[in-house]
């Protein structure tokens, strides 16, 4: 274990933070006014301000922001795992912004601009499974020292990160009930569980542009884990028939077979990370741990945009 116990420099003053939830009230500038604003400070930065804050700090409550960090433990490593865990679910909550929009996009038929979003999806998606390079210089031995505090949580116990596994059509109504007991956080979940996921609307896409889809995969219980239809992988596979920049639709399967790429790959950091840390020990929110994630990584999003590759 770390001889070396963390030491915390102090930061913030916790009793003058705005812990309000809502946007802090800021005034807007214009090229003209910033012009005339550099003019009158020579160029250098503005550093006096009115009250008790400035504005980068008020535009994104960055003193509440870094107020949020309180590790439970002696443990030198328990820092970087709570701050890496914030971290992810920001960029969670960033990709799904960017999936739920490429989604309402593909309900207007817009799908070069659900392209478009795609693009900056699959670089969140990216970053998030570059955040097991950090996570992964904890040892064994230093996730033993804070691991008891962690009580039964459990990353999956994330709901941005289970809107994610939603929006994305990876449906489970045992895990959704996780946040029923949350009345500022379940409707939201609710709803996802209920609603057709990014896929269900490039199936509908496909139906609208003329190919023949089964009703089944039209109109069925949204909350119910999606099934392979021969229907769907039928129509996927007209579509790779002319793999030309100009078939929106083969460039629309194409980034989210890269999305689903990335997504695996993101797992299968998290199982092999999780198993050097604990090897088979049983996880801290009563799953099997590394044996439960080893079935997760098997999961495949949009599943007939990869059995179709066996055709090529």
């Amino acid at each position: 274990m770390p001889a070396y116990r963390p030491q915390f420099p102090h930061i913030v003053d916790i009793s003058g933070v705005n812990a309000s939830a809502e946007a802090r009230p800021m005034p807007m500038t214009t090229d003209t006014s910033r012009a005339e604003t550099a003019q009158s400070t020579g160029g250098a930065p503005l550093v006096d301000f009115a009250g008790k804050s400035n504005p980068y700090v008020d535009y994104q409550s960055i003193d509440l922001l870094l107020s949020l960090q309180h590790p439970r433990s002696p443990g030198y490593d328990e820092t970087c795992f709570f701050i890496m865990g914030q971290v992810k679910e920001l960029l969670f909550k960033a990709l799904h912004f960017e999936l739920y929009n490429a989604q309402l996009q593909l309900t207007k038929d817009c799908v070069d601009n659900a392209c478009e979003i795609l693009v900056r999806a699959k670089a969140y998606a990216q970053y998030i499974t570059s955040s097991w390079d950090v996570l992964s210089t904890i040892s064994p031995a230093g996730f033993n020292e804070f691991r008891d505090y962690l009580g039964t949580a459990s990353g999956q116990l994330s709901f941005m990160y289970r809107h994610v596994e939603f929006v994305l059509g990876n449906k489970s109504a045992r895990l959704a009930s996780a946040f029923k007991n949350m009345p500022h956080v379940w409707p939201g979940i609710h709803a996802a569980l209920h609603s057709r996921s990014l896929y269900d609307e490039a199936i509908a896409l496909l139906s609208r542009r003329g190919h023949a889809i089964d009703q089944a995969a039209l109109e069925r219980d949204w909350s119910q884990p999606y099934s392979v239809n021969a229907s769907v992988e039928q129509a996927w596979s007209k579509v790779y028939e002319d793999p030309a920049p100009g078939n929106d639709l083969y460039r629309l399967a194409e980034a989210l077979v890269a999305l689903s790429d990335q997504i695996s790959q993101y797992r299968w950091r998290h199982f092999v990370s999780v198993q050097r840390l604990i090897g088979f020990k049983a996880g801290t929110g009563g799953s099997a741990g590394v044996g439960w994630l080893q079935h997760v990584t098997e999961h495949r999003h949009f599943p007939e945009l990869w059995s179709i590759r066996t055709d090529f």
